[in-house]
């Protein structure tokens, strides 16, 4: 069954179906061509079962967080503030948007949300002063990748749940490989700016600037702090922590800030309603689907598979992140994490592979597929955004997956880069 439900599935995406229906439709008509009748309820009764767990109500709580954010104004605060630090360099505004991104990805841990947001606001801005469109949409989603990296991270939380994982140990393994990412970004950037001369601020920043820009951006930047130090002194749970970043997200935008509306709240729990519902349909689906293959031993037959490919854990590595990057080309990272984890995980644990070293490699590699043609999410975003074709942004953005793609293998084949921060503060060993 494994075997022809990507294709199948694939199939009713090409046909127009909504990614959930496909999730439900492709095994269910698979089980039904195998007679397997008895299973196709037990794939459509899973789906609840799936969405109805405690892990999981932190991802609606981020999403309201990342909402309440932006509409507050503190996307604004967050861009003003990365002006003032690197605006001035050659092609400031390109370093802008990926700091941008760096420090939103504390907030919302959302790529979509990263694209939308940053990219109404930047990718105008960055044409206006003289970068192409195409460049300006690029850049944007191929730096959003960093939002589900950098903890609070919405995708962790999805591998968590499945895998049984410590969500607070996967946050932690996060913030060195987004951090990397950003900053190879920048680097490519800075290779491009000078090959084309790319636009440069008019002037530099004073320090007294800087020191207002900063203390605009301190209540924003304060968020991950409380979240991340929350979770590590123990004082709350991860969905917990989610709850607390949504109460000060609120009490910020109404009474510190000033820049919500009572009237405004209503508009804000519905859009974020509707994004959460799509996340967890999906999430309850993928569960479903995940429920019926460990029922068929698939997980069993395609460890048999893998291992008789090779012995050598390196090799291996390599070849499943070619595997993981052409599914990320095609599915989203949250159903691919639920149907792949269960089925890889345990192959190279047993293989000596740290089980959060593999957490990170998988959603580190599935996020960068969000960005990667012909299906990646943010690509359909930035279009959405910048009225560019997805075909013209998807050729742009090429240098910048080269560069995210770099990070993936250093992150595989140097453990330390991910596991350190982990093992020291004692969330892994």
């Amino acid at each position: 069954m494994l075997i022809w439900f990507l294709p199948v599935f694939l199939f009713f995406l090409m046909l127009g179906l909504p990614v959930f229906f496909g999730l439900l439709a492709a095994p269910g008509l698979l089980l039904w061509m195998n007679g397997q009748e008895r299973d196709i309820v037990l794939l459509y009764r899973n789906v609840y079962n799936g969405m109805d767990s405690f892990p999981l109500m932190a991802i609606p709580f981020f999403m309201l967080a990342g909402e309440l954010m932006n509409k507050g104004g503190i996307t604004m605060r967050l861009v003003e503030f990365s002006q003032a630090l690197m605006g001035h360099l050659r092609g400031g505004l390109a370093h802008v948007n990926i700091l941008s991104s760096m420090l939103f990805a504390g907030l919302s841990g959302s790529a979509v949300a990263d694209t939308s947001a940053l990219g109404s606001m930047l990718i105008p801005a960055m044409e206006k002063q003289g970068y192409t469109r195409k460049f300006a949409a690029a850049i944007t989603a191929a730096s959003s990748v960093i939002g589900p990296i950098i903890p609070p991270s919405g995708i962790m939380i999805i591998y968590a749940y499945v895998m049984g994982e410590s969500v607070a140990a996967l946050f932690l393994a996060g913030i060195v490989p987004g951090i990397m990412v950003g900053v190879g970004l920048m680097i490519m950037v800075k290779f491009m700016a000078d090959k084309y001369d790319f636009p440069a601020s008019s002037r530099r920043y004073t320090w007294g600037e800087r020191g207002n820009a900063s203390l605009k951006a301190f209540f924003p930047l304060l968020t991950p702090v409380i979240i991340m130090g929350g979770i590590l002194a123990g004082i709350f749970t991860p969905t917990e922590a989610a709850a607390v970043a949504v109460a000060y997200a609120l009490f910020i935008g109404l009474f510190v800030l000033r820049s919500i509306r009572p009237s405004e709240i209503p508009g804000v729990l519905n859009r974020a309603g509707i994004t959460s519902a799509v996340v967890l349909l999906l999430v309850g689906a993928a569960m479903a689907f995940k429920t019926v293959v460990s029922l068929s031993h698939a997980p069993e037959i395609m460890a048999d598979f893998v291992l008789s490919l090779s012995q050598n854990p390196l090799i291996l590595l390599f070849l499943i992140n070619i595997l993981l990057f052409v599914v990320g080309m095609f599915l989203d990272a949250g159903p691919a994490i639920i149907i792949l984890g269960p089925i890889l995980g345990p192959i190279f644990i047993s293989m000596g592979v740290d089980p959060i070293h593999f957490a990170i490699i998988m959603s580190v590699n599935l996020t960068v597929g969000l960005a990667t043609p012909p299906m990646g999410l943010v690509l359909f975003v930035a279009a959405s955004v910048s009225g560019e074709r997805v075909e013209t942004i998807a050729k742009a953005i090429l240098p910048f997956l080269a560069v995210e793609i770099a990070v993936i293998f250093l992150i595989t084949y140097i453990p330390a880069l991910s596991m350190t921060i982990p093992r020291l503060t004692g969330f892994a060993n």
